[in-house]
């Protein structure tokens, strides 16, 4: 008998409907583990607007979705420019805000 996917209903709650904007982003990483931190910088300061955490087999998937979709932006609107990174070092604060 086949196996049929089952649906997974995502819940979305609304507080994170804005979403978060981000012109930086930070990666770490453990044997186990990707953090992203990313981070809305604006010299002389900024602040981290959003932390993932995933696995290794999940960040290769994540990167192989955003390779994907840049590629089907690029068919649709032109060659993306990289974006200039912020000025400034980037030295994060680890403590709670």
């Amino acid at each position: 008998m086949e196996k049929k996917d089952q649906e997974i209903k995502v819940r979305f709650p609304e507080k994170l409907m804005g979403g978060s904007y981000a012109n930086h982003m930070i990666v770490l990483h453990t044997k186990e583990e990707f953090i992203m931190d990313f981070i809305m910088a604006s010299p002389p300061a900024g602040s981290v607007t959003a932390r993932v955490i995933t696995s290794p087999g999940h960040m290769k998937r994540i990167i192989n979705a955003l390779q994907d979709n840049v590629k089907k932006y690029e068919e649709k609107f032109g060659k993306l420019k990289e974006a200039q990174a912020p000025k400034g070092f980037i030295a994060p604060e680890v403590k709670p805000a």
